[in-house]
This record gives C-alpha cells, structure tokens and sequence, in this order.
C-alpha cells in the first residue's frame, strides 16, 4: 500500500512539474499578475492608515490609485532600463580595443600567453548578441503587459467575492477559520518577504550605486538595478551582481583598476549588509532550511529559469505553510522548515 501511495505520489509530481514547464507561457504572466496584485494591494492598505481615506475614499479609487502608482512605476523602470541595455550593446564595439590592450597587458604582466585562448572565447560568447537578447526579453515582457494587467484587474475583480466562495465551499466555522488562518500566514510571510527583503536589496543597490558612479561605468542605474534583482535570487544572485558589472568595466576600461574597485567594493557591500543588516532586519521569519532553499533555487530556476529563481523562496514559505495544515504533510513541511517547528 505504501510502494502504491509513493508511485501515485511521484505520478502527481512529474505531471504537476510537466505542466509547470508546459504551460509557463501562461502561468509566468499570472504569477507577476499575482504579485502586483499582492502589491498593490499592501499599498492600498497604507492609504487605509489614514482615517480619512479609509472613511471617505471609496475602495475602488483606492485601488485604481496604486495600481496606477505601482504600474506606473514599472513602466518608467522598464523604460529605463531598454534605455540603458541599448546603450551598453552599442558600447561593445568600441570595447574591443580595450579588451586587445586589456590581453597585451596580462601577457606582459604574468609572461602568458592568452591572447588566443581569450579571443577565441570573445568570438564565441557574442556579448552584443546577449544583450540583445536580453532586450528582446524586455520586449516580449511589455508584450505580456496587456495580459498582466488583464489578470491583475480580474484578480481584483475576484478579491470582492473570494472570501464569499471559501466560506460556500467550507460550510462549517471551524474548517472556515482554518482555511482563511492558512490565507493569513501567507499573506502575512510574503508582505514580511518581500517589504524588508526589498529594503536590504534597494540599500545594497543605493551603496552599490555610487560606488558604480564614481568608478565611471557605463549605465551605473542599469548595474545598481541588476544588483537590486539579483539579490532576491538565493545564493548565487549576490555572486551574479558583482562579478557581471566588474567583468564589463574590464572589458570597458581595459584595466584593472575600475575592475577591482567594483569588484571589491560592490562584493564588500553586498556580503556585509547580507551577513550582517539582513539578518537583523528579517530574523528566522521565513523558517527555511538553507539546504532546502539551494535545492529549491535549482528546481525552480530549471522549471521557469531567473522567474523561478527570483520565486523560489516564496513558493517554498507558502508550500510550508500549506504543508503544515495536513496530517499527511505535515512531516514533509518540517523537513522544509529551518529547525523543525512549523
């Protein structure tokens, strides 16, 4: 019975993890609809702090306010950085001398031969090309503008009637207040995540930024921004944010110099205020195991690539969460938690 309820399990999982990367096409657009929903709503809530717009302002104004407020901003964002990711592929074929003075000064330095070797790779990995490809990504993101902002309006469309189903469906009081106890939790974990992990990544991205400035980078908003989303990546987003804008300014520069400031200074600011602000600031509110969270950062970064990664860590709070509810689950909930109490 128990090898038929492990089969059965594994059946559902490889069909869940199948329709994942199936239907993502679909799903991503959702998820970030999910998210401004998310948003938008928790600075809907801060006007409410005021009693007179909690009494007199009516709810849809409310929200028709940070939605524009919220999409707005992601608009100008997104404006910004198609602007500077264009600026820095037409930059790169005026590094190229740079990276020949760049190969002539190793070689003399360190008596090696890498001229070869390091063209060769150059020829390869067409770094112009890749920023173009990360500029068609933009482009296929504002593409799915008009289907976010769909999803997101009928979201707020359902918000109205969502607490009137769960109550229909879960007729009795006790198995209604346990449902919307579950909602709560995740409500409350993803607010916590994403409000204070936002406030260390936006601290780390300002530091970052006159540290960028004052090297003489290229686009020093476009690198802070990268360093600002690569931080909500576990692990290897911090990595990711130092050592692409330092690579860039070797190649811009053709010297060690800017290399080692950026390299050294933005590394230094983001391994301090994630080692020494971060913890301080979130505590164990997230309650996930470290190994669960690599392991997490890798399945969902394979299912839905960066997306994926930049969600891991929520999906995993909301998966303990739910996990914790249920006899049956409960087990797998404390192996995902940091030290067993869920």
């Amino acid at each position: 019975m128990k090898i038929q309820n492990v089969t059965y399990s594994l059946i559902t999982i490889s069909i869940i993890i199948g329709l994942l990367i199936f239907a993502q096409s679909i799903l991503i657009p959702f998820v970030i609809a999910l998210l401004i929903w998310f948003i938008v709503k928790k600075v809907r809530n801060l006007l409410d702090r005021s009693s007179f717009i909690k009494n007199y302002i009516p709810q849809w104004i409310k929200t028709f306010l940070a939605s524009f407020f919220i999409f707005g901003f992601l608009f100008i964002l997104f404006k910004v950085m198609s602007s500077n990711i264009e600026g820095l592929t037409n930059s790169f074929s005026n590094n190229s001398k740079n990276i020949d003075h760049l190969l002539v000064l190793i070689n003399e330095t360190f008596n090696i031969d890498i001229d070869e070797k390091v063209k060769e790779y150059v020829s390869m990995t067409n770094f112009s090309s890749q920023f173009k490809s990360i500029a068609n990504s933009l482009s296929v993101g504002l593409g799915n503008f008009l289907m976010i902002t769909f999803y997101v309006t009928f979201l707020f469309f359902e918000e109205n009637f969502f607490q009137d189903k769960i109550r229909t469906i879960f007729s009795e009081e006790t198995k209604y207040q346990n449902v919307m106890q579950i909602f709560n939790k995740i409500d409350k974990s993803m607010a916590s995540y994403i409000s204070l992990k936002s406030l260390v990544n936006l601290l780390s991205a300002f530091l970052s930024f006159f540290i960028l400035y004052f090297s003489g980078i290229d686009s020093p908003i476009f690198w802070a921004f990268l360093i600002f989303i690569f931080n909500f990546i576990p692990a290897i987003g911090p990595i990711f944010g130092t050592v692409i804008p330092s690579i860039y300014a070797l190649m811009q520069f053709g010297d060690f110099g800017p290399f080692l400031i950026i390299f050294f200074g933005v590394g230094t600011t983001v391994v301090s205020i994630g080692s020494l602000v971060e913890p301080r600031v979130m505590g164990n509110s997230l309650n996930i195991s470290p190994l669960v969270t690599i392991i997490s950062l890798a399945v969902w970064g394979s299912i839905w690539g960066i997306i994926g990664m930049l969600l891991c860590v929520p999906i995993t709070v909301a998966m303990i969460i739910i996990f914790a509810q249920f006899e049956r689950t409960k087990s797998i909930a404390i192996l995902l938690s940091e030290k067993g109490v869920v």
